[in-house]
């Protein structure tokens, strides 16, 4: 008898249910206990592509270690964020409830285009209100879109989002987004550069796969019955259910995913430094501020996506890595 080859299904089953994101957008569920001066604990920015770069390794662990190395470099397009609103939560039983909202007075027209612009905003009374319930609340969050008209995008619409505000009292906190409201945040407001993010995404949405693409079982000989490309076996007679344990068909991709401690190895302001010869294939150009975040990030170009500061706290020291080339050749022969 020849030797029985073992070859398991690949993939976590702590991802399941492997179903379709809610939300092309992703949901930031933790945040992190952040001790310090008032300020925002994320931003979001649209993702353009990759290229690679050039670095000094830092680690004193690597067998580099202050020699260069060539690393995988995502492009994040983060044009400036505009602070439109302030919202406080007061805690509950039965989790986090909306005490107040606080709207700009001078709201961007593109605005309209993602939710109805109150008329006749009485912006210094709902002032008054809002201070006067401050009290009451444990929380206070930031309301900012996003610019997609200085973007590669095409996009017309801007993107919503909440972000939390940490450190400080609730006072201070409100004082910060008050000083803030109706003005631009940009990437080097709240994040530096060698410093530890945490990436939230949508991944690439590959559609209905089978067994062998979703989960990477082995192809059955040609003479097998039934099927070649799918599970040998389901299970037992008894019990006579399926367990969910068994590879099968379904959603493959578009699932919400968190990547944790992400390096940001650049926030740059001119993008001559970053877009490559041809162009940003897919994507257009950048026009504004960009971040390098090393490695992979979760999605296909174009998408939106959010980043925290890191719940997990980073993965050591936050100096700015050395930076020696970013590779600006074609991605398509150009």
């Amino acid at each position: 008898m020849g030797h029985r080859r073992n070859s398991p299904k690949r993939g976590s089953l702590n991802y399941l249910p492997r179903a379709r994101a809610e939300s092309i957008i992703g949901r930031i569920r933790n945040w992190p206990d952040y001790q310090g001066p008032p300020k925002l604990l994320g931003i979001m920015g649209y993702k353009a592509g990759m290229t690679h770069a050039v670095i000094v390794e830092t680690k004193s662990t690597s067998p580099w270690v202050n020699q260069e190395i060539s690393i995988p470099v995502t492009i994040i397009d983060i044009p400036p964020l505009i602070v439109f609103g302030i919202r406080g939560y007061k805690k509950t039983p039965y989790g986090l409830r909306v005490v107040d909202q606080l709207l700009s007075g001078s709201l961007s027209p593109d605005l309209g285009r993602r939710l109805t612009i109150p008329k006749n905003y009485k912006f210094e009374e709902v002032v008054k209100r809002f201070e006067s319930r401050l009290p009451e609340m444990n929380e206070i969050s930031a309301l900012i879109h996003t610019q997609p008209k200085m973007t590669g995008t095409s996009k017309k619409t801007p993107d919503i989002a909440e972000f939390r505000v940490g450190g400080g009292s609730v006072q201070e906190r409100y004082e910060y987004l008050k000083n803030l409201l109706g003005k631009e945040v940009r990437a080097r407001d709240v994040f530096s550069e060698g410093a530890y993010v945490d990436a939230i995404s949508i991944s690439k949405g590959k559609g209905f796969q089978g067994p062998v693409k979703r989960w990477g079982i082995r192809i059955l000989q040609n003479k097998s019955r039934k099927t070649v490309r799918g599970v040998g076996s389901i299970g037992p007679w008894h019990p006579a259910r399926v367990f969910y344990t068994v590879p099968r068909a379904g959603q493959m991709g578009f699932h919400q995913r968190v990547e944790y401690n992400k390096r940001i190895i650049k926030i740059g302001e001119d993008p001559k430094e970053v877009i490559p010869k041809g162009g940003l294939l897919s994507y257009g150009l950048i026009q504004r501020d960009f971040m390098l975040i090393e490695g992979t990030i979760p999605g296909c170009r174009k998408r939106l996506i959010k980043f925290r500061l890191p719940v997990r706290g980073g993965k050591g020291s936050v100096n700015p890595p050395q930076l020696s080339y970013i590779s600006t050749d074609s991605k398509q022969g150009a």
